[in-house]
């Protein structure tokens, strides 16, 4: 701490040397502009009042000696700027809408006569941004509220951005992300470089880089997305910045309420999946519901001091879903578990229709017996055929090598839905999902010196959905995007902080932010020694592991046709995230606790900023990335050098994932485990800047600064509730053995400065150029990276 705290010092005066620093604002925004006589030339010490018209409240300063003015720390609203200059009318405009993190160009000519004469200066004021040179988009709340948004899930506004791009073909489960955090890519960075703030705190989960509560719509006074050449008082991102501002009561008492319905009887269906009824459901659209209702309301608690704003939002959805599964045939069945024909052999001829039947002059047809011939290589094997040779009977496996847990297995198995051999189960059902959340928020004014904003936000879900195959053996499941198991999230986020006014060129404000992401899922069968009833051994464990080995394993590899298995396979069932969209169980608590000062100093042209951010995290992740009961893979395919021991095929050639099922030959096994369900981890992350913005001149605004992003190595929580990674040894250091501490003997790195430069010209009253220079750093997505 003493080495950070004398690199801090010496930063600082750095910074103090500066020609003057600047104010970007996460909370707040700013008033500028320049106060000229009839024959334009500047007025100093004129009296300038910005008074917030809903509010009623105001804050006063002058022009300095060039005629001036900048009045910073306004809170996202519409204001009026008055004039008062001996010798001048008074003049005002109205109304000025001001924005986070941006500034407001006024300027003010006057008249002149007696200040007793007023004067109501008209025209909007201008929109170009000449102060800085960032590329941002910003939306008031009549653009939030009234863009065609589905799900109205603010965060789509980034798309309309330049440079953004939605990630396709991936997403996080439904468990884990049921506020529906999008993952974006900015200017062709990972979506986790993508900084969210909520109220000028962060509000993005470090782990999967996604946002910990997705306020409603309702409740937003605007958002702001800077694609490019922030301000040095943003960090810890390197693709954009997405900020949003809450509303906050006025001295007038308004609200509203809505409600959105979306049924199946008004969607539209798909011409090409859609044209003929489900054979199973008689059904063209599955059946869905969406309602999304609420309200707001806010108003003064006393006039012009103390205001209150409040917001509600639910959410009912039930998504239909019909799936389109392989299970095996019925005579299959019948063949495989002693049921047939009396042969006393498992007939699999039949099942491998993408190739034809196996055919004894065709070694990539046939099965091989995996007990014969090389087992690391599979070279030398003999076919599975019946007492008639393999001309007439290929693929005929002897009842007596058929695993009694694969018969069992087979016996649970639902009917199929049609004679196919293939795509022959038709699954259908929805699985419920709900939400609750809540926005509180009180702006208190205590003086004309000093201001302080509150907000706390809450948001509950619970979602779920039942297994295809049923409890006993699992599959795909008729919840969101998939989802066999069950999710409630609690996700908490607090910010507050004050403004103070210390003299009529300083200004200091202090925020505090605190946020929960707390989610919980488990699996539909929890708590069930479901693999044991199967008659699999050691996957359903007791003791401490008892409930998160608990369940289903996955089983997976369990392809139809011969050398169409791969760990891809046609269908997979069991429970998981790679078979029902549910990583579970999962315990998750991830805190951060945030301490953010910034002071400002105006000095002549300039506008000095510079200040701290200092945050604690604090992880808890106990997954099931990988099932915990197990993962069972049946494949035919190669691995690595070889062929996997006990395949079905010949060196590669032939052999079916399905066969190796029936025969009891898991091919690799894999789960998740760890000797602990309470091991986390604990990192501090301090951020300093100093940034400048000075008005070279009405038209030349230049924008430098530089900061300093300093990531402790992080530290668990008790002795071996870590391992830290060393390549370079080729060792795991686990935390509090040996040598070790904690944080694994991991060295700090004191070098993430990131300088940031720009400039902005107004060229023509309506041309502006903005050029910009800026390094950044982050934490990557999985936040254990540096």
């Amino acid at each position: 701490m003493r080495r950070c705290a004398l690199l801090f010092a010496a930063f600082f005066c750095l910074v103090s040397f500066l020609p003057e620093t600047a104010s970007s604002q996460a909370v707040y925004g700013s008033i500028f502009g320049t106060i000229t006589d009839p024959s334009g030339a500047a007025v100093p010490n004129a009296k300038v009042t910005i008074t917030n018209i809903a509010k009623g409240t105001s804050t006063t300063t002058t022009s300095n000696a060039t005629g001036n003015y900048t009045v910073t720390h306004l809170i996202p609203d519409s204001y009026s700027v008055k004039v008062e200059a001996q010798g001048f009318k008074t003049a005002e405009q109205k109304p000025i809408v001001v924005n986070a993190d941006q500034g407001a160009k006024v300027d003010m000519p006057l008249q002149l006569g007696q200040v007793s004469e007023a004067v109501e200066v008209t025209g909007e004021a201008p929109q170009l941004k000449t102060d800085r040179a960032d590329v941002a988009t910003t939306f008031n709340s009549r653009y939030v509220e009234q863009l065609p948004i589905l799900n109205r899930n603010f965060q789509s506004l980034l798309l309309i951005s330049p440079g953004t791009q939605l990630l396709t073909g991936w997403n996080h489960a439904a468990t884990e992300n049921p506020q529906g955090s999008q993952q974006i890519y900015v200017n062709g960075q990972h979506f986790s470089g993508t900084a969210y703030e909520l109220d000028g705190t962060d509000n993005q989960d470090p782990i999967l880089g996604i946002i910990v509560v997705n306020p409603n719509i309702d409740a937003i006074t605007e958002t702001k997305i800077d694609l490019q050449n922030y301000d040095a008082e943003f960090g810890k991102a390197v693709a954009g910045v997405m900020t949003v501002q809450t509303k906050s009561g006025t001295n007038s008492l308004h609200g509203e309420g809505f409600w959105f319905r979306r049924t199946d009887a008004t969607q539209a269906r798909d011409p090409f999946t859609q044209y003929a009824p489900n054979n199973i459901t008689g059904r063209f659209i599955p059946p869905t519901k969406w309602n999304q209702f609420g309200g707001t309301i806010g108003g003064p608690i006393i006039k012009d001091k103390l205001f209150f704003f409040g917001d509600y939002q639910g959410t009912r959805q039930t998504t239909g879903a019909t799936t389109l599964l392989t299970v095996p045939t019925t005579s299959v069945i019948r063949s495989c578990t002693g049921a047939g024909d009396g042969s006393g052999f498992c007939n699999l001829s039949q099942y491998v229709p993408f190739i034809g039947n196996g055919k004894a002059g065709d070694p990539s047809t046939l099965i091989y017996d995996p007990n014969t011939g090389d087992p690391l290589t599979g070279a030398g094997r003999t076919p599975l055929c019946g007492p008639a040779g393999c001309a007439t009977q290929p693929n005929w496996i002897p009842l007596s090598r058929i695993s009694p847990i694969a018969q069992k297995i087979l016996s649970l198995m639902p009917a199929p839905s049609s004679n196919a051999v293939t795509n022959n189960f038709v699954f259908s059902g929805s699985g419920p999902f709900k939400q609750n959340q809540f926005d509180t928020r009180i702006d208190f004014n205590a003086s004309q010196t000093l201001q302080v904003f509150g907000r706390f936000s809450l948001a509950y879900y619970s979602l779920s959905g039942q297994p295809a195959l049923g409890a006993a053996l699992g599959g795909v499941g008729n919840g969101l995007a998939g989802l066999s198991g069950s999710s409630i999230n609690h996700d908490y986020s607090l910010a507050s902080g004050f403004t103070k006014t210390v003299s009529s060129t300083l200004l200091t404000d202090f925020r505090f932010g605190w946020f929960k992401y707390n989610p919980k899922t488990s699996k539909p069968d929890a708590g069930v020694a479901a693999a044991t009833a199967l008659g699999i051994p050691g996957l359903n464990q007791t003791g401490a592991q008892a409930l998160f080995t608990s369940g289903l394993p996955m089983f997976d590899g369990l392809a139809p046709a011969i050398n169409a298995g791969s760990d891809q396979s046609t269908y997979a069932m069991g429970d998981g995230l790679n078979v029902g969209r549910c990583n579970c169980p999962l315990l998750e608590s991830e805190q951060q606790f945030q301490f953010v000062n910034n002071w400002t100093k105006i000095k002549g042209n300039h506008q000095l900023k510079f200040g701290l951010d200092m945050r604690y995290a604090m992880n808890l992740r106990v997954p099931s990335d990988a099932n915990r009961t197990g993962q069972l893979h049946f494949t035919s395919s190669t691995s690595g050098t070889g062929l996997q021991s006990g395949a079905t095929s010949d060196a590669g050639t032939g052999g079916a994932g399905f066969a190796n099922f029936l025969l009891g030959d898991v091919n690799h096994m894999d789960r998740f485990v760890s000797t602990s369900l309470n091991a986390a981890e604990r990192q501090k992350r301090f951020f300093y800047y100093g940034q400048d913005t000075w008005r070279v001149t009405p038209k030349f605004t230049l924008n430098y600064g530089l900061r300093w992003e300093i990531y402790f190595p992080e530290t668990v929580n008790g002795k071996g509730n870590g391992g830290f990674a060393n390549p370079t040894e080729g060792i795991i250091r686990v935390a509090g053995y040996g040598p070790y501490g904690l944080n694994g003997n991991i060295s700090n790195d004191w070098h993430a400065f990131a300088p940031r430069l720009g400039f902005a010209y107004q060229v023509t009253p309506k041309t502006v150029v903005r050029m910009g220079y800026g390094r950044s750093f982050d934490i990557g997505v999985f936040g254990s990276n540096f």
